[in-house]
C-alpha cells in the first residue's frame, strides 16, 4: 500500500525512466549502425521506413537546411588491439550499459530500437548489392572532355576543390541522410580512386532555384572558392516553371564563360528523368539539347544524366519508383548513389586522359558497394 502522493513519485520516476532509457538508445543508435559498415542518422530510428530494392526511403516533411555540406578527408580511426575477439552489438559496451539500466519493462524498447537501426544499416551498406549500378549502353557521352585544372593539381599532389552547384538535387532532397546526396558519395568515390590526395567536396546546391538565382551567388557560392572543377546541374526547375529554355541557356552560358575565366573546369548536369518533367517532354528535351550544345560550343564536360536515367527505366527495367521518390521529381538514396558513381567514372576517365605524370586508371568499375 502507499499514499496517494507516494504512488503519483513512483509512478512520474517510472516514466522517467522509460524516456531516459529511449533517449539513450536513440542516442547510441548511429554508432552500432556505423559498426555495421553504414552511416545512418539516430532519426532512423524512429522513423516509418519503406525498405526497397535499392534505397531506404523516409518520409520527409521539407527541404534539409540550405547551406554548403563539405565532404573532407576523414580522420584516421583507431585500430583495435591485434588479438582482439570480435565483439557483437550485444557485447559492446554501450550495449551493455543500456540494457543494464533498463527495467524489465522498458527493455523491449530498447531491442526494438537497436533492430530497428541494424536493419537500415543493413539495407544502406548494400545499396548496390541488390541493384547494380550499370553504366548505360548506347548513351553518347559526347564532349566529355579532359579536366586540366584537376589533373595538373592531382599530379603535382595540391589540393583539390569541387563545388557542386546546383538545386534541390545537389542539396541532396529526397536523400535519406547528407551522406547519401551525389556530392558526398563522389567525394567518397574520388578519395578512394586517389588515396594520397587531398580533396574536398563543397555542396553548393539550394533547393528551388535554377539559372536565375544560382546567377546571383555565382561569386560567392563558386568562383570565390577558387574550384578546380565545377559540377553545374541546372534546368529542371525552369523546365517545371515553363520559362523559355533559349533565356535559361543564355544565363548558363554566360555563368560557364565566367567559371572557366576563374580558371576552373565545369561539367554541366543536365534534367533527371522523371514523371514531373516528362509531363514537360518538349521543353525538357530543348534544355537537354541546349546544355549540350553550350558544353560543345565552351569545351565543357556534360553528363546527360535524362538518358543515363531513363536507360535505368527502360533497359535496365528498374522501376521508376525504385530511383525516383514518391513526388515524382527527386532521386532516391539508390537514384543519387548511381548517379554518383557514373559521374565519378567520367571525371576519374577524364583525369586519365591528361598525360601530367597521372597514369592512365585501369579499367573503371561501376558496381562498387559504398
Amino acid at each position: 500500500m502507499c499514499s496517494n502522493k507516494l504512488c503519483r513519485v513512483s509512478g512520474t520516476w517510472e516514466t522517467l525512466s522509460a524516456a531516459v532509457v529511449l533517449v539513450t538508445a536513440l542516442s547510441i543508435s548511429p554508432q552500432l549502425a556505423r559498426a555495421q559498415g553504414a552511416e545512418v542518422a539516430a532519426e532512423f530510428a524512429v522513423s516509418e521506413l519503406r525498405p526497397t530494392i535499392g534505397h531506404v526511403m523516409v518520409a520527409q516533411a521539407g527541404n534539409p537546411a540550405p547551406g554548403p555540406i563539405a565532404a573532407v578527408n576523414p580522420a584516421a580511426k583507431t585500430s583495435p588491439p591485434a588479438n582482439a575477439p570480435a565483439m557483437t552489438d550485444a557485447q559492446s559496451p554501450a550495449s551493455a550499459a543500456v540494457m543494464a539500466a533498463t527495467p524489465p519493462q522498458s527493455r523491449s524498447i530498447t531491442e526494438r530500437a537497436i533492430d530497428k537501426v541494424k536493419q537500415v544499416a543493413k539495407s544502406a551498406s548494400d545499396i548496390f548489392n541488390r541493384v547494380p549500378c550499370l553504366p548505360p549502353k548506347g548513351v553518347a557521352k559526347k564532349n566529355f572532355i579532359s579536366l586540366p585544372h584537376v589533373a595538373n593539381k592531382l599530379a603535382s599532389g595540391l589540393p583539390v576543390v569541387i563545388v557542386a552547384f546546383g538545386s534541390s538535387s545537389t542539396q541532396g532532397y529526397g536523400a535519406s541522410t547528407p551522406d547519401y546526396n551525389y556530392p558526398n558519395r563522389l567525394a567518397a568515390q574520388l578519395r578512394r580512386q586517389y588515396p594520397m590526395a587531398d580533396i574536398t567536396v563543397i555542396n553548393a546546391g539550394v533547393g528551388g532555384e535554377d539559372a536565375p538565382e544560382m546567377m546571383k551567388r555565382l561569386e560567392t557560392s563558386v568562383i570565390d572558392r577558387h574550384p578546380d572543377l565545377v559540377i553545374w546541374q541546372v534546368g529542371t526547375n525552369a523546365v517545371l516553371r515553363d520559362l523559355d529554355p533559349t533565356e535559361t541557356a543564355k544565363l548558363v552560358e554566360d555563368g560557364v564563360a565566367k567559371i572557366q575565366a576563374a580558371a576552373s573546369d565545369v561539367v554541366l548536369v543536365d534534367l533527371q528523368y522523371s514523371p514531373r518533367v516528362n509531363e514537360r517532354s518538349e521543353n525538357a528535351s530543348r534544355m537537354n539539347k541546349l546544355l549540350g550544345r553550350i558544353a560543345e560550343l565552351h569545351h565543357a564536360g556534360i553528363f546527360p544524366r535524362f538518358e543515363v536515367m531513363r536507360d535505368w527505366h527502360e533497359r535496365q527495367a528498374i522501376p521508376m519508383n525504385e530511383f525516383v521518390i514518391s513526388d515524382g521529381l527527386h532521386m532516391s538514396d539508390w537514384g543519387y548513389a548511381c548517379f554518383a558513381q557514373l559521374l565519378g567514372d567520367d571525371i576519374i576517365r577524364s583525369v586519365g586522359q591528361v598525360k601530367l605524370g597521372i597514369n592512365q586508371p585501369a579499367e573503371v568499375l561501376t558496381y562498387r558497394p559504398m
